[in-house]
């Protein structure tokens, strides 16, 4: 989320301006760097407070948007030179939109990535995550004056009320990825999950699919894991100790890792990989994933759910399986391993070229001016849980 909100900060902030993120403390306890890499386009306000137990934690939940007006005022930030303001969905509440519609007198933008179904949690629609989620759409579909969703699905739900709309999918900056550097694909298939799995990614599908491969070209696959250690895989994921147990070696968890090191395991992957269910929460989400996978020049291994059949086209920027199942894995994979170094590198430079279309920079007059109102000029204001908020001026 936080990587999200970042590149769609950048991308709403027009040439000169200035995007500044008005954020709590983390909820752990931790403190960020005093001086962190931020890009120069981007400025950091940090709410002060924290500690109370719950009751301190229910107040500040609930006096969050009066907290970011008076940390922007501190900063010298006036609400006369905002142009803009945009939240995720999990920060949309009655309260929020009340108190920013009287403060300030621009747009007001939220960003929706998810769109939850009651299969998903064990208490269904009773499930008080659920409820709060469903709730926060309600709302943010009557009140905001405009809505970023990350998938046509989503698109289409809030066009039918009426909001102005406007598809985003998940950006990368491509110029923060090295260039890959797997072994020859000869030696074996080098495959590369990275994320944090639980039920919305099918890994349990993807050792069924290696263990479906005749042994010669079974031996040939390697699965590296990042994200995630043995032990949550097997608690939070469709992964069961047995079939682990079957592969041995051949699958590695790494557990979690800070991001430069998942980018040096996507430079060693020939492919990342993804299976998810046709369901309708995969229908209406993007995967991260993708995107910085093609960043790095990883193609990937996957099957089409939400937009991807419009961004990957099998043979070219990857291998598209023919469904969520565990037989389809295995016909990707062998079409992966029947693949010569050049076939690759070539799958590779297109992986690439496709990443472009990601990039925060080319979205850029596309969404400042969407997020802005045209007749003031360029800026918005940004918020992340667990009480972001970002302010742009000119």
């Amino acid at each position: 989320m936080s990587n999200r909100l970042l590149h769609l900060a950048r991308s709403a902030t027009p040439d000169g301006a200035t995007t500044v993120v008005v954020n709590d403390w983390p909820a752990d306890g931790s403190r960020p760097d005093p001086a962190p890499d931020l890009p120069p386009d981007v400025r950091l306000v940090t709410l002060v407070g924290g500690g109370g137990g719950r009751l301190g934690r229910w107040l500040r939940q609930r006096t969050r948007p009066l907290r970011v007006l008076a940390a922007l005022r501190r900063a010298g930030i006036r609400t006369d030179q905002l142009v803009g303001c945009y939240l995720p969905l999990g920060l949309w509440t009655l309260t929020t939109w009340a108190v920013l519609r009287m403060a300030l007198r621009c747009p007001l933008t939220v960003d929706v990535v998810e769109r939850h179904d009651p299969e998903q949690f064990p208490h269904g629609r009773l499930a008080p995550y659920f409820i709060r989620h469903r709730w926060s759409a309600l709302v943010a579909g009557r009140t905001a004056d405009r809505v970023i969703v990350i998938s046509e699905t989503l698109e289409r739900h809030f066009l039918r009320h009426g909001r102005q709309t406007m598809v985003v999918p998940p950006q990368v900056d491509c110029a923060g990825y090295g260039n890959p550097a797997p072994p020859p694909p000869r030696d074996g298939l080098r495959l590369l999950y990275a994320g944090s799995a639980g039920p919305k990614d099918l890994l349990g599908v993807v050792l069924a699919g290696i263990r479906l491969l005749p042994p010669a070209d079974r031996a040939r696959v390697r699965l590296v894991i990042a994200g995630i250690s043995r032990d949550q895989a097997t608690v939070a994921s469709d992964l069961d100790e047995p079939a682990l147990a079957e592969l041995g070696d051949q699958v590695t968890f790494l557990g979690r890792l800070p991001r430069q090191r998942v980018l040096e395991e996507l430079a060693r992957a020939h492919f990342s990989v993804l299976v998810r269910p046709t369901a309708g929460y995969a229908r209406a989400g993007f995967p991260s994933k993708v995107p910085e996978s093609l960043a790095a020049g990883c193609p990937v291994l996957l099957n089409h759910t939400s937009d991807l059949a419009r961004h990957i086209v099998d043979g070219r920027e990857g291998i598209v399986l023919a469904g969520p199942h565990a037989e389809d894995v295995r016909d990707g994979l062998a079409r992966a391993l029947a693949l010569d170094e050049t076939r690759w590198w070539r799958m590779s430079r297109h992986a690439r070229e496709r990443a472009r279309s990601f990039d925060y920079r080319s979205w850029r007059p596309a969404v400042s001016g969407f997020v802005t109102d045209a007749g003031r000029g360029a800026g918005a204001v940004n918020s992340a849980n667990p009480a972001r908020s970002a302010a742009r001026r000119r």
